[in-house]
């Protein structure tokens, strides 16, 4: 499979609104702090689906990425099989001058073939070129294959929170969990 990841253009259109980026959920993440490391166990749980891209979850006015074609403090990449669009991958520097990726996603009929990590590669070029110190992410505690996948990419878990998704559902027992790559 031939993968090409190239940042977005001002001339692409719908460049990544077709992607599924939904999710099973069928296991969690049991965070344990073990002095000054927080490591996890992985727990069953009944089967999901969950989807952030779903009305419920979308902000009342639609994302207007044009600002960020051109900008040296947030770019897009797109990653495209037989020029279509498989991936994308939205990132900004941080207040804390780390790379910080707002949304990651790989459509879920592509998964598996590499796209994801090739977008983490293209993110650490960025980093580094922008002279940031690392790349940092939020995921939840029941995505467990991103958690996975984060880990295999080299990143560590810095810290969670077990508020931000109650402003969502007061009854969420969803867990942020803040993952760091450091670069060399």
């Amino acid at each position: 499979m031939d993968i090409v990841v190239r940042e977005l253009k001002a001339e692409d259109d719908e460049w990544g609104t077709n992607l599924d980026g939904s999710f099973i959920v069928d296991s969690i993440l049991v965070l344990q702090f073990t002095g000054q490391r927080i490591e996890y166990t992985v727990k069953e749980r009944p089967f999901s689906k969950k989807n952030y891209d779903d009305d419920q979850f979308k902000e009342d006015i639609a994302q207007d990425y044009s600002n960020y074609i051109g900008n040296p403090n947030q770019i897009i990449y797109l990653a495209l099989v037989n020029n279509q669009v498989a991936g994308q991958i939205v990132l900004k520097k941080n207040w804390n001058k780390y790379a910080y990726v707002e949304d990651i996603k790989v459509d879920k009929l592509y998964r598996g073939f590499g796209i994801g990590k090739k977008l983490i590669e293209q993110a650490k070029r960025w980093a580094r070129d922008g002279r940031m110190p690392g790349i940092m992410l939020e995921t939840q505690n029941n995505n467990v294959r991103a958690c996975k996948f984060y880990e295999s990419c080299g990143f560590v878990i810095g810290g969670f929170d077990s508020y931000v998704y109650r402003g969502l559902d007061k009854e969420s027992d969803e867990i942020a969990i803040y993952w760091y790559l450091m670069l060399d």
